[in-house]
């Protein structure tokens, strides 16, 4: 809302000396956040005058173009100029250059004197063009900044106005006025208009604030026989509320529609944010903006019979101001007559009873319609207007007929309106709403001791009724104020008025216990590793399409996997809970592969989404009762499932080349070695085995178990098909591992064993064994047949080729044998060995090479 500090001075006690800026400190007092000031003068500089053309004479050049040499006087006549500066005439005539014909010797204008300086930053100086000496300018409205009219030079008699030659041009035009904009919040429509930002502007200082608009009420006329019949119907209330509950008309004869806006009107409608059109419209806006009422006028010769507020029909159409023919839905509110549609209520009117400067007679609509009605019609044909914004927000149920005759008052005062006798106010006000407040409810909520005397003058400043009972007060909310319904409400306004600030602050005590969880504490070991060992953190969506979760969450080809399905989704095309998070990052990495990074090494944990037996809950609990354990146990059975997830995702080089360190590429080493990592600092062995998933590589692809074989992830390069199907770059390699059961896999605390002080003895052994034995099982073998003295295998050569029968591999394992209380003999060490060797040719038939 923007605020013209001359408007608001009318209705409140604003300082004269009083900037926008001081206003927004003000009114912040109570809870209106500030938007920004509106200052012409920031832009616009004098001298700025009054002059008269004295004389044109038309010269034609060699461009073709036509320009005219003025001389024209910015002093009154028979006087010497009193302003002083580089080409400003002592004679107070100016010889000036101007391009424009809508104008004739004996037209007062707006000059800008050079030493002026215009929107833009356009300084006016003293120049020669086409062969003359212009000092100075004959300003347009859009170079004065206060219209888009570029069409011609600004004529004052076309706003009515012969002001003295000489005269402060931005003075009169109202350009030393300025606006404060404040954000009005959707629960406090009442503030977008003067009226609401006078009386905040009172509260805000303590001054009683004086309701103009008790007046106009007071001096509006009761409805009569003579007012325009108007019928309010309403065959499907939305919510069970009607779509309009109260109608006032007026009617004004011998309108001038053509007369000039005053300059007051017209520039407190600039700063306010709107464009001036004409005096009938303009004055239809200004009532709007000042008392928070949206008004309708319409042409009454062109309305046909008299007036229905209806719900529209099936296959109506109406053709609304801007000129768009809109096919109408049941839902929305018409203001009909005989002939149909002429208007969508409280949106916008239609274009065939629009006021125009032919117009003579106008009939005043004041109205008010439902909130919800108004907000679903604006929504559905996508059109915001000044009035559906007030009208969504609730207005005064009680300020219609004040509106309409303010409305009246200036269609007199300034278009030569002659008043008709007929008045309509058919429909009805809702019942004031009348609230309980517990006498202790507001120092218990906010922690302040507030004093009888505050709760009661605060709620009297906002136009409350207060009653004292034996509990506390009885509260009667304003009309304007359709946001009060309830002690919550009232608490809020009261600690409002009386002072946020005086609100005290205080820290909260930080529970007892020792810090984070066990698990919060291992899932930030984990990610911190991640993160230490160069890979980046991302948060991706959670929503994801049913393929996805098909292709990720299954390592089956074909299999459909049960998923939760969204209501609303965002999109139609991810309306799925994912149960996976590489779908997610996907997306991340391509995102930043198109913004030309190349070498991506990114992670992610978070929950994904399990259905389990039951989906959901019929048992749906009411407010202000506890459900029972019944109903609880029910509401969780419904939930699925949450497991928490981490997940990587590698392309590109480990980093970028230079001199001396060539990078290699991320492949599936380095998203094996991270998996590994997130269970090693957990204290987790993570068994590493052969696996097949459908996304990944067949041939390049671990499942990650756990002790009891338990598969809960894998890690490997992506299938190149789905990589070309995806455009992303070949071997790319993920993991992904099940976190929860990751830690519910730990058994107890680790236990560091004695280093033992004694040599170490180094052997190797190649086994031929069978092409599709695992390295590890035949390892494993080793170990167990050459009991404790062995420290350690691992495997460090596997080769196929000649000498190796098909079918056949050999496997080399490197052996460490190491005695806790002696120094190994090798005789030691090679039994050990042999027994191992022993092992693994009974298990796999193992032949040592």
């Amino acid at each position: 809302m923007r605020i013209p500090l001359s408007w608001l001075r009318e209705y409140a006690p604003v300082p004269a000396d009083a900037t926008a800026e001081d206003v927004m400190a003000t009114l912040v007092k109570v809870g209106l956040e500030e938007e920004g000031v509106h200052r012409p003068t920031d832009e616009l500089t004098g001298p700025i005058v009054v002059g008269q053309v004295l004389s044109m004479e038309p010269e034609t050049h060699s461009n073709g173009k036509t320009v005219n040499w003025c001389q024209v006087r910015v002093v009154p006549e028979g006087q010497t100029q009193t302003l002083t500066g580089k080409g400003i005439e002592e004679s107070g005539v100016q010889g000036i250059i101007c391009g424009a014909h809508n104008f004739a010797p004996g037209d007062k204008v707006v000059v800008t004197l050079p030493g002026a300086v215009l929107p833009g930053g356009f300084a006016i100086t003293a120049r020669k063009t086409y062969g003359h000496k212009s000092a100075g300018m004959i300003a347009s409205v859009r170079e004065l900044g206060i219209g888009d009219d570029h069409d011609g030079i600004l004529v004052l008699s076309t706003l009515g106005l012969d002001p003295e030659l000489g005269s402060d041009a931005m003075e009169l035009l109202g350009l030393y006025d300025q606006a404060a904009e404040v954000n009005v919040t959707p629960d406090r429509g009442y503030a977008l208009s003067i009226r609401g930002i006078a009386r905040e502007y009172c509260h805000a200082t303590g001054e009683t604030f004086d309701d103009f608009v008790l007046d106009l009420a007071a001096k509006a006329p009761a409805a009569n026989a003579s007012g325009l019949p108007v019928t309010l119907t309403d065959s499907a209330p939305i919510h069970g509320k009607d779509g309009c509950t109260r109608f006032v008309t007026r009617q004004v004869t011998g309108v001038n529609a053509a007369a000039p806006v005053p300059t007051w009107m017209s520039s407190r409608l600039r700063l306010a944010g709107v464009r001036s059109i004409s005096l009938p419209v303009d004055i239809s806006n200004y009532v709007m903006l000042e008392t928070g009422q949206p008004l309708h006028f319409y042409d009454a010769d062109k309305l046909d019979g008299g007036i229905t507020v209806r719900r529209a029909q099936a296959g109506e159409k109406l053709t609304t101001l801007d000129e768009k023919v809109r096919e109408l839905h049941s839902e929305d509110l018409l203001i009909t007559d005989s002939t149909g549609p002429i208007g969508l209520a409280g949106v916008m009117g239609g274009a065939s009873t629009e006021v125009g400067t032919e117009t003579t007679n106008i009939l005043i609509e004041a109205a008010r319609f439902d909130e919800v009605s108004i907000a679903r019609t604006s929504r559905r044909h996508k059109l915001s207007s000044d009035a559906s914004k007030r009208f969504e927000r609730g207005v005064d149920p009680e300020l219609q007929a004040a509106a309409a005759q303010r409305a009246v008052d200036l269609l007199v005062e300034l278009a030569s309106a002659t008043v008709e006798e007929g008045v309509t106010d058919t429909g009805s006000t809702a019942e004031p709403t009348v609230i309980d407040l517990p006498a202790n409810y507001t120092a218990g909520r906010i922690g302040i001791d507030y004093t009888e005397a505050q709760i009661t003058e605060s709620l009297e400043q906002i136009g409350a009724q207060v009653e004292r009972t034996e509990t506390g007060y009885r509260v009667t909310a304003p009309s304007w104020r359709p946001d009060l319904t309830d002690k919550e409400h009232l608490t809020e306004e009261i600690a409002r008025l009386v002072g946020y600030d005086l609100i005290p602050s205080t820290l909260p005590v930080a529970p007892p216990g020792q810090g984070l969880s066990t698990e919060q504490l291992l899932r930030r070991r984990a990610l911190n590793a991640l993160a230490a060992s160069g890979l980046t953190e991302v948060s991706a969506y959670p929503f994801v399409s049913e393929d996805d979760n098909n292709l990720w969450a299954s390592p089956v080809a074909g299999e459909t996997v049960k998923s939760i399905r969204l209501a609303n989704p965002i999109a139609s095309q991810q309306g799925w809970m994912r149960r996976s998070l590489l779908p997610g990052l996907t997306e991340v990495l391509k995102r930043n592969l198109s913004r030309g990074f190349k070498n991506l090494a990114i992670y992610e944990t978070g929950h994904v989404f399990i259905p389990g037996a039951q989906h959901g809950s019929s048992q749906i609990p009411g407010l202000g009762v506890r459900p029972s354990d019944e109903v609880l146990a029910d509401l969780n059975a419904g939930i699925p499932d949450q497991p928490r997830h981490i997940a990587g995702l590698f392309c590109g080089l480990v980093h970028e080349e230079t001199p001396g360190a060539v990078p290699h590429s991320l492949d599936w080493r380095d998203a094996l070695d991270s998996a590994t990592l997130v269970a090693d600092v957990i204290g987790v062995k993570l068994e590493v085995v052969k696996g097949e998933h459908q996304a990944f590589h067949p041939g390049r692809t671990a499942a990650l178990t756990l002790a009891d074989g338990t598969v809960i992830g894998y890690a490997g390069e992506l299938h190149p098909k789905l990589l070309a199907e995806l455009d992303m770059p070949e071997r790319t390699a993920a993991f992904e591992l099940n976190f929860s059961a990751l830690l519910n896999g730990r058994g107890g605390p680790t236990i560091a064993t004695g280093i033992s002080g004694y040599p170490a003895t180094n052997q190797d052994v190649a086994l031929i064994v069978d092409a599709d034995v695992p390295a590890k099982a035949v390892a494993a073998a080793l170990a167990e047949g050459a009991g404790d003295l062995l420290e350690d295998v691992r495997v460090f050569d596997d080769y196929r080729g000649a000498g190796i029968d098909e079918g056949k591999k050999s496997l080399a394992f490197a052996l460490r044998f190491r005695a806790t209380d002696r120094t190994l003999t090798a005789d030691e060490a090679s039994a050990a060995r042999s027994s191992g060797v022993a092992v693994a040719a009974d298990r796999f038939g193992a032949v040592q090479r």
